[in-house]
């Protein structure tokens, strides 16, 4: 078994029990569908195979979402994962305004994987999106995504993916 199935794995428990009892906003989702539906996109829609990714893609919502910190991400998967996922962590505590703004410089100077993530969560969100009012919020969130991605050769693929999806909403 190689180093990075049992990275994805641990990240796959990790996420499954931090993200317990949490819901999606259907009321009736297990939350940690979300995460897993990410990492798959990564993999399976982007052709991503970076151990890196996967993992962080898995985990890419509890420092902000659960009482994990990076602190206990470092210890568990190492400085790089926790790095990917604090770089798609937003800081809840400030005006929307300012925390929006903060967060695409954040992902815009983050590690690769940290957009390659992103363009798959909006891409996850999209998916979701059950009437216009969710589905013009999304779409915006999805544009941002493409534009922080930038023109990063490794992130090509996953772009126009994304960009596929907002042209047909």
């Amino acid at each position: 078994m190689s180093r990075g199935s049992r990275l994805w794995q641990k990240a796959a428990s990790f996420a499954a029990r931090a993200h317990a009892g949490q819901v999606r906003k259907d009321g009736r989702t297990p939350y940690v569908a979300h995460p897993f539906r990410v990492a798959m996109t990564v993999r399976d829609v982007f052709g991503v195979e970076d151990e890196v990714a996967l993992a962080a893609a898995l985990l890419h919502d509890v420092i902000e979402d659960t009482t994990t910190d990076f602190d206990d991400l470092a210890r568990e998967f190492g400085e790089e994962v926790a790095e990917v996922v604090a770089a798609l962590t937003k800081d809840m505590r400030k005006p929307e305004g300012v925390r929006e703004a903060e967060y695409d410089r954040q992902l815009a100077s983050g590690p690769w994987q940290a957009r390659l993530i992103k363009l798959a969560d909006v891409y996850d969100n999209l998916s979701e999106c059950i009437d216009a009012k969710m589905r013009e919020k999304a779409v915006g969130k999805a544009r941002r995504a493409v534009a922080i991605a930038g023109d990063d050769p490794r992130l090509e693929a996953a772009v126009r993916v994304v960009e596929g999806v907002i042209s047909q909403r």
